[in-house]
């Protein structure tokens, strides 16, 4: 037994190691500061002795009559439509084109969510671009042009024009709601 414990692991038993403190820090059993050093102590074992000495101290795989695991409950089955789409955007919806969530249902992002989805990275870029642009401004002493424009400006315009047709789909959606 102890030749066993001496011999050199293999990757796929420090995944099943790595695997076995994630399942410990989900239950509880590890923090995470401790799960970390754990981790990095799996990855850099060589032997089998080593890998034990990860996991020494937490139980074994639960059977299925003691695991905490529930099984996921089956998705619930949309019901047929009542009545015939109104428009076209109506029709994309009731096929699943380009929506994910039934207007209205829990899952669909709100529209406040999906224009900072839309904005987030222009924003982000312009953050970088144009303190590039100021210190250049600042350490050449002239301002040839405003270089950041030719990404932001285009980029902008396109995001405007998705962001107003956002807007105006969730306005029609509101207004076809209300005459329900």
């Amino acid at each position: 037994m102890d030749g066993q414990r001496e011999m050199r692991a293999a990757d796929r038993d420090r995944e099943a190691t790595a695997e076995r403190l994630r399942v410990a820090l989900e239950e509880g059993r590890l923090g995470l500061h401790e799960y970390d050093e754990r981790l990095a102590r799996a990855y850099g074992a060589r032997t089998y002795a080593e890998l034990d000495e990860v996991v020494v101290d937490l139980p074994g795989p639960a059977t299925a009559e003691r695991s905490a695991v529930v099984p996921a409950a089956p998705a619930p089955v949309a019901p047929p439509p009542a009545a015939a789409p109104r428009d076209a955007a109506e029709a994309g919806a009731a096929a699943g084109v380009g929506a994910t969530a039934a207007p209205g249902s829990p899952d669909e992002p709100d529209t406040r969510s999906r224009l900072l989805g839309l904005w987030t990275p222009w924003l982000r870029v312009a953050a970088l671009l144009l303190p590039i642009w100021l210190i250049t401004v600042i350490t050449t002493g002239h301002a040839a042009g405003v270089w950041p424009l030719w990404v932001l400006g285009p980029w902008g315009g396109l995001v405007l024009m998705q962001s107003v047709g956002l807007i105006g789909v969730d306005h029609g959606r509101t207004r076809r709601n209300r005459r329900r």
